[in-house]
């Protein structure tokens, strides 16, 4: 290996830890603040918190690793131009590219093994970090209680609280629903105001209310049981203050199976994501195939036979009066029934061959017609529910074999992200030639802000079927690797894009010809 070659490694190793360390350490504290809610006040163990920040740190690796990757090679091109040590080796008749070639190298060996780590490690550590978060949530569930909203996470009881004071911990307009009767809403405690605390041994949970009043309807006798005599006795107590101790038994920290999760699109590898978008794909084909087949069969080709009930028909011969014997009028109604059939099959027949469907309307008669068509908006409503629940099942279907498509291409897209961050930073850092942590970290941050955008914008486009999965998840990388391939041409021709004399020149120049033609 060449000196210069080590000199390139050497200078860039030492800022490409540094900054990793240090983007991994601002998203673990985004992680913090968007789960500190849930991890306040739980009463965790050190043990807990410390095993989820290191899976969750684990977690966040591939999306360090691009900005640290950005960070790194602005500082490291930026330093080397600042001090001159790049000119000296443009001077030598040492190119760019190949300057930069080690450097490419190790970017390619890093993105081959950040593909392996996003394949194997990550599943793993979503499995766990998910598991782990959902026992944090579900422990102490009674401290989750939010306001406007009924809480039923202390057993037979359903609380709700109009508003909090977060300093003081006073709750406002307070509703207790007591179930332990296992009816409905009998029992029910209001008050103005009051304090929640626990025990010192965590097993009770004492609500001190102030200023209300509890309403319980006594149960009636049976007896009374009919509206026109119940009397609704209830009993209701007026309070300046009540407690009520709630107990917390089965509210323990405790682990999860962590089988309950495995099957997620998050949790499972390139090949696993493979076999479960065919089987996704497959049952998606064949839900399809069994609606168009039972829309076909059932609803679109619907076909009814009219027929006159003997009941009905000696009603109105009845109501005639007409005098007729039994044999006569069962012939008569076997005759009526045996016509109103032919009518009904040869009009199918007719609507069937010639798809004349007015014609075979108008056939039938007044009572016919009325029948047919109560039966035929019944068939639509039925119709109709069918395919809107039949879309709402394919859609969820297909929206699942989209997960698992952006999961796949994730692994690879992530990967991808610090070849084309490296061919962002390292240009960019030799065109400017500002070393430091002040302007690459600003810039770094701006460029990086863009990738989140357009990947999360790609993400959400890709969800929603507005664009395929593999143009969303690559529409980032689509964007910048043009500007990355850019900028490296800018900086092999050392162009002075950047450079800020530059403008002021054009602008000058600008200003003077205004001058003169004013004059």
């Amino acid at each position: 290996m060449k000196r210069l070659h080590k000199f390139i490694l050497r200078s860039y190793f030492s800022p490409l830890v540094a900054t990793f360390f240090v983007s991994l350490f601002i998203l673990l504290m985004q992680f913090l603040w968007k789960y500190i809610d849930d991890l306040a006040g739980k009463g965790l163990a050190w043990t807990v918190i410390a095993e989820l920040m290191l899976y969750m740190s684990a977690q966040l690796v591939p999306m360090a690793l691009p900005l640290a990757i950005l960070l790194s090679s602005i500082m490291t091109f930026g330093n080397l131009g600042e001090n001159f040590e790049l000119t000296a080796v443009k001077s030598a008749g040492v190119s760019l590219q190949k300057f930069m070639s080690p450097l490419i190298y190790l970017t390619i060996f890093i993105c081959v093994a950040a593909f392996f780590y996003s394949d194997y490690v990550i599943p793993y550590t979503n499995l766990k970090t998910n598991t782990l978060i959902y026992d944090v949530k579900n422990q102490r569930p009674e401290l989750q209680i939010k306001e406007g909203v009924f809480y039923n996470g202390i057993e037979n009881y359903s609380i709700k609280i109009a508003q909090k004071d977060y300093k003081t911990n006073l709750l406002k307009n307070i509703m207790v629903y007591d179930h332990h009767d296992n009816q409905d809403n009998v029992n029910v405690t209001i008050a103005d105001s009051g304090y929640m605390k626990m025990t010192a041994d965590e097993k009770n949970l004492i609500l001190t209310l102030y200023n209300g009043y509890s309403y319980e309807e006594i149960k009636e006798n049976k007896s009374n049981r009919r509206k026109d005599e119940r009397t609704y006795p209830h009993r209701k107590q007026y309070f300046e203050k009540q407690e009520i101790i709630f107990e917390l038994t089965g509210f323990d920290f405790n682990r999860s199976d962590e089988n309950l999760f495995k099957n997620h699109f998050r949790m499972l590898n390139l090949e696993q994501l493979s076999y479960v978008e065919d089987s996704l794909e497959i049952q998606l084909d064949n839900q399809a195939a069994n609606f168009r087949k039972t829309l076909a069969t059932v609803n679109y080709f619907k076909k009814e036979e009219l027929l006159i009930k003997d009941q009905e028909k000696r009603k109105k011969l009845n109501s005639k009066k007409k005098k007729k014997t039994k044999s006569e009028i069962n012939k008569n109604i076997n005759k009526d029934s045996t016509k109103k059939h032919i009518l009904v099959n040869e009009a199918s027949l007719s609507g069937i061959i010639s798809y004349n469907i007015d014609s075979v309307f108008n056939k039938l008669d007044n009572r016919s017609k009325e029948e047919a068509s109560n039966f035929a908006l019944t068939y639509a409503r039925a119709a109709k529910n069918n395919i809107t629940n039949s879309k709402i099942q394919l859609n969820r279907k297909a929206e699942l074999i989209r997960r698992h498509q952006i999961e796949w291409h994730r692994k690879f897209a992530l990967s991808f992200a610090c070849l084309v961050f490296f061919f962002i930073g390292a240009p960019f850092g030799a065109i400017i030639r500002k070393g430091g942590f002040g302007t690459p970290v600003v810039i770094s941050i701006l460029f990086f802000i863009l990738y989140y955008i357009i990947s999360i914008s790609g993400e959400k486009f890709a969800r929603e079927a507005v664009m395929p999965p593999y143009i969303g998840m690559w529409l980032s990388s689509f964007i910048l690797m043009p500007l990355g391939i850019f900028l490296t041409y800018k900086a092999t021709t050392d162009s002075v894009i950047l450079n800020s004399d530059t403008y002021l020149l054009f602008f000058k120049k600008l200003w003077k010809r205004f001058l003169k033609k004013s004059e």
